[in-house]
């Protein structure tokens, strides 16, 4: 029962790794990684023994080399993870390049690396996602990580007006409007800033996260009436679960995301 919940969570996103192989390389495939690893918990010896049979057999299926590296992110083991996707990307650029970036940025916190994979990859095969974010989101963090402000202010803008002219206006996460309000708030924007997050709070209303930064926006304001209200029911969103819930947030610490130990969120309930 376990193999077939695995392989059914990996089965569409691993479809797109065989676009290019050869019926010998899907031969390996099968045997080492559908009828193998995948039998087994990615956490596993057993995943790892079976994908090292499969590179034995073949070291030139990017494939291999991405799914030797999946769990070692999972690990916190990155230097050694972004060794194995180097190669999945020395022999597929165009399939792994971005997710490396989305990677490196998310779980390595290279933001200097992740944005060379980001750029590169724009500049050679245009726009893409990666877990339902645009190329350019990443890319935004990134420079809001290294305190480029300006740029990343940019980033999120001109990435929101694209989305609104290819997709609609509907189609905006609500971490698009979080981030570009983080990046009013570090700009001192507060008005704005407070825009943004009334805009996100209005699609995700318990998202504590966005209720800590507007609290703390409107007290630089001096609009303190619903401060105390917001950092209450912040903290008890918090610990019902509402909070950033990407993918990999179970995994990692988003940027400013918030944990509710801070001092900062005792000094304003005082």
């Amino acid at each position: 029962m376990q193999s077939k919940i695995l392989f059914s969570l990996f089965c569409l996103f691993n479809l797109l790794g065989f676009s290019q192989l050869s019926s010998q390389q899907e031969q390996i495939i099968d045997r080492y990684l559908k009828n193998g690893a995948w039998n087994h918990h990615y956490l596993s010896k057993e995943w790892d023994e079976w994908i090292n049979l499969g590179l034995e057999k073949d070291s030139t299926i990017a494939y291999l080399w991405q799914q030797k590296a999946l769990p070692l992110w999972k690990q916190r083991k990155y230097q050694l993870a972004i060794s194995y996707y180097d190669k999945a990307v020395e022999l597929d650029a165009e399939r792994w390049l971005s997710r490396r970036g989305f990677l490196k940025c998310i779980f390595a916190k290279d933001y200097e690396g992740a944005l060379i994979d980001l750029d590169t990859y724009q500049r050679e095969f245009g726009f893409t996602f990666e877990q339902d974010h645009s190329l350019d989101f990443y890319r935004g963090l990134c420079y809001l990580q290294l305190n480029q402000f300006e740029t990343a202010l940019e980033v999120f803008e001109n990435d929101m007006a694209q989305q609104k002219e290819r997709y609609g206006l509907h189609t905006l996460h609500y971490l698009d409007r979080f981030y570009l309000a983080i990046t009013h708030y570090e700009l001192g924007n507060y008005p704005e800033a407070v825009e943004e997050l009334n805009l996100v709070l209005q699609e995700y209303p318990n998202f504590s996260d966005a209720q800590f930064y507007k609290a703390i926006c409107l007290s630089y304001l001096g609009l303190t009436a619903e401060i105390q209200q917001l950092i209450k029911s912040g903290r008890s969103n918090f610990e019902k679960g509402y909070t950033i819930n990407e993918d990999s947030s179970i995994y990692e610490f988003y940027p400013y995301q918030i944990s509710w130990q801070w001092n900062s969120v005792e000094s304003l309930l005082r």
